[in-house]
């Protein structure tokens, strides 16, 4: 299993109906509005890193409001 933390920049105003929208998404299972650089800070998982990659793409990036993201993929050191 691969675990990410995705930060989301939203349109101005759009953070908190970002945030309920992605988290009813599949594979999301956190998503807060925070305050800072980012507006949405998400934790997902997927089978694999192409997985994870189709659901950033397909999924969340189609998600109205979103501008940016950037993908933090967890790693055990």
């Amino acid at each position: 299993m691969v675990q990410a933390y995705i930060l989301i920049q939203t349109e101005v105003g759009k953070a908190a109906q970002v945030a309920k929208e992605v988290r009813a998404i599949g594979g999301v299972t956190e998503a807060e509005d925070v305050t800072g650089p980012y507006d949405v800070i998400v934790r997902a998982e997927a089978k694999s890193v192409d997985d994870l990659g189709k659901l950033v793409v397909a999924r969340i990036q189609s998600v109205d409001g979103i501008t940016r993201t950037l993908t933090c993929p967890v790693v055990h050191l």
